[in-house]
């Protein structure tokens, strides 16, 4: 690459780190969905600030910031956002949801002073505050969407199933939003969620109250170590998770060991490229930052041969992998 155009390139980084900070804000503070309710009209900067209770000062240098990357748009008094950004930004139900993965990526790196030192040390970090595993929830939206816009379509016998009622377990569950979207789309299902993790149980159990589903979806707090609970269940599934378990083959043998005949074994995850070509794109880039900040932890993310290792290494059968459109793997297996 030319020197210039490796220079345009490295300068549209930095500006992208700019750019990142801006959506953060403008998602976290709520003025995509302010500016999105308000149409074509738009807001005055004054207005702006007024309905999500920020100082209108900031708000204008904002407005500034975002309209100069391309964020929102300003004629000089009222500020718009068009359309298609508001709806990556905002429309979690959408596989395209971003707002989610934006969140994550500011809170991730404010515990990245300790980087350096891990670099040298090569010991991850012991733990992360309960920000992390909130921004963590954010980006699920987008894995949730995923699930049921892509996933359920590549398994249509799987949605008969279910929507014919049994047991789900939700294997290290988070804050329990994939089990309530389950059980408002399924609704002779019977619902549990496991979770180590002392603040995700009380934001899953707080959900699971407030939308009314306390006798259809229960929360559980198991150790840290622990690859799942006694009982039987229809379907198994792990989403965003195996990757981080301490085991994931023993909690791969034990899943498979509790399905009921004709159960199913889900597992929706986002995985390392395997090819040079699939690193150096948009998508590659991101996995790559995800990565590092996993690895970080002590965690990190795997390859499809990996996966696929963790289900010989469980003696299970080998699972139907399936390529998603947005880039998440599912791997499926049917109990006879």
């Amino acid at each position: 690459m030319r020197l210039d155009d490796r220079y345009d390139d490295l300068i549209a980084a930095l500006g992208g780190f700019y750019r990142t900070w801006l959506v953060f804000l403008g998602v976290d503070l709520g003025f995509f969905r302010a500016l999105r309710a308000a149409g074509d009209d738009g807001l005055r900067v004054d207005e702006l600030a007024l309905r999500t209770s920020t100082h209108p000062r900031a708000v204008e240098t904002w407005v500034w910031a975002a309209d100069a990357h391309g964020l929102v748009h300003s004629d000089g008094t009222a500020l718009t956002v068009d359309p298609e950004t508001a709806l990556i930004l905002l429309d979690e139900q959408r596989s395209v949801f971003l707002g989610g993965q934006f969140v994550h990526s500011v809170v991730a790196t404010l515990d990245w002073d300790g980087m350096i030192d891990f670099f040298r040390t090569g010991v991850p970090v012991p733990s992360r505050p309960d920000r992390y595993r909130t921004a963590i929830e954010q980006v699920t939206r987008q894995d949730i969407a995923v699930f049921f816009t892509e996933g359920l379509a590549a398994v249509p016998n799987l949605v008969a199933k279910l929507a014919a009622g049994g047991r789900v377990l939700d294997v290290h569950c988070g804050g329990g939003r994939w089990l309530v979207a389950m059980a408002q789309r399924f609704p002779d299902l019977r619902l549990v969620g496991i979770e180590a993790e002392p603040d995700s149980i009380s934001r899953a159990r707080e959900l699971v109250e407030d939308a009314g589903f306390t006798e259809r979806i229960r929360i559980e707090q198991v150790d840290r170590d622990a690859v799942i609970r006694p009982g039987r269940f229809d379907l198994v599934y792990y989403q965003y998770a195996l990757h981080f378990l301490p085991d994931p083959p023993a909690s791969l043998r034990a899943s498979w060991e509790a399905l009921e005949p004709g159960g199913s074994l889900l597992v929706l995850d986002w995985l390392l490229p395997t090819e040079p070509d699939e690193m150096r794109t948009i998508h590659g880039e991101l996995i790559a930052g995800v990565h590092l900040d996993e690895v970080f932890m002590g965690a990190g993310l795997r390859d499809v041969a990996a996966y696929r290792g963790w289900f010989a290494e469980a003696g299970t059968p080998e699972p139907e992998v399936i390529e998603l459109p947005s880039g998440a793997t599912l791997f499926v297996l049917d109990r006879p």
